[in-house]
């Protein structure tokens, strides 16, 4: 009997993915509950046929030659793959492929969750609650800012970007957008990204991090934005210059933000910890039960399909 192929997964997955992938070969989990480091991932990865990838997981040339020419496919549980070097796997014949779709609704009901939290000032209430800090009910108390008729600009009208939109919509707020190419499709008007900051009540970042749109939010695009504005990002770290964004705070250049994600996660720039201006949550965009399920099943599909000689459900191109 020939040896079944070895399919390394890089850290836990729900076992509904695990008993997808056992149908197609052995399945090799880590189990150091940590990102490996990259000597760890080459280690981990020699004579795979399949790798299934987390989005802090380097995938690169070296990676593909630690595999070994048995390499076929690397699934990377994410939308974005920014982490992975696709032109590099390809020129060796293996296949990548991410899980989009799946984890659009949990993203934007987070995007949309954190909107609330830092226009509503939501976590510095809970703060005063919790410290049994002394307050009482009055006209001026923790007043923040109202959503109706206001202006929400998206950074990037994907799948995400236009659930924000519809969510938007039920709250009353005005959408414009921004991105490579006006969407004929979609009930909002495309402006330029510069039109976009100078309009936009509250921004919403949902465009993929790629050479173009790292630090796209940087000092010039924040003095860009209204001074009463807030930005959101639940896209990926690097697209936000954090320190540019602490001092555009410190100088009052915008009212607040509310992030997800972070340039060097999970550090965070730490000027922005002590703000009662910032809302910051640990990359929870995808983190219910149901979408990370839902994400690791198509990831594990994904693997099943490319080693049984398939075309994979959803593959990423150079």
């Amino acid at each position: 009997m020939p040896a079944r192929p070895t399919i390394a997964v890089t850290r836990w997955i729900p076992d509904e993915a695990v008993k997808v992938l056992a149908e197609a070969g052995e399945v090799k989990l880590s189990d150091a509950d940590r990102p490996l480091t990259p000597e760890e991932l080459r280690e981990f990865v020699a004579g795979a046929s399949a790798v299934v990838a987390m989005l802090h997981d380097r995938i690169d040339g070296p990676v593909a030659e630690a595999a070994g020419p048995g390499l076929k496919v690397v699934a990377n549980v994410a939308v974005g793959y920014d982490n992975v070097d696709v032109a590099a796997l390809a020129a060796r014949g293996v296949t990548v492929t991410n899980t989009p779709g799946v984890l659009t609704g949990a993203t934007a009901d987070l995007a949309f969750g954190l909107l609330l939290a830092v226009t509503r000032r939501l976590g510095e209430g809970e703060r005063l609650v919790r410290a049994r800090t002394p307050w009482s009910f009055h006209l001026g108390f923790l007043l923040g800012s109202g959503l109706q008729g206001k202006t929400l600009g998206i950074v990037g009208l994907g799948q995400i970007g236009r659930a924000v939109a519809r969510r938007a919509a039920a709250f009353g707020l005005r959408t414009v957008y921004s991105g490579r190419s006006p969407k004929p499709d979609f009930d909002g008007e495309f402006v330029s990204f510069d039109e976009l900051l100078r309009r936009s009540d509250f921004v919403s970042l949902h465009c993929p991090l790629t050479p173009e749109t790292r630090h796209l939010i940087d000092a010039r695009a924040l003095r860009a934005m209204k001074p009463g504005a807030y930005l959101v990002n639940t896209t990926r770290g690097p697209v936000v210059d954090e320190s540019a964004l602490a001092d555009a705070l410190e100088a009052g250049e915008i009212a607040g933000a509310a992030l997800d994600v972070f340039e060097a996660e999970p550090d965070v720039e730490p000027r922005l910890l002590g703000r009662e201006d910032v809302v910051l949550t640990p990359h929870l965009g995808s983190a219910t039960v149901e979408t990370r399920t839902a994400m690791a099943v198509l990831a594990a599909r994904n693997v099943t399909s490319v080693l049984a000689g398939d075309e994979p459900l959803t593959e990423v191109r150079p």
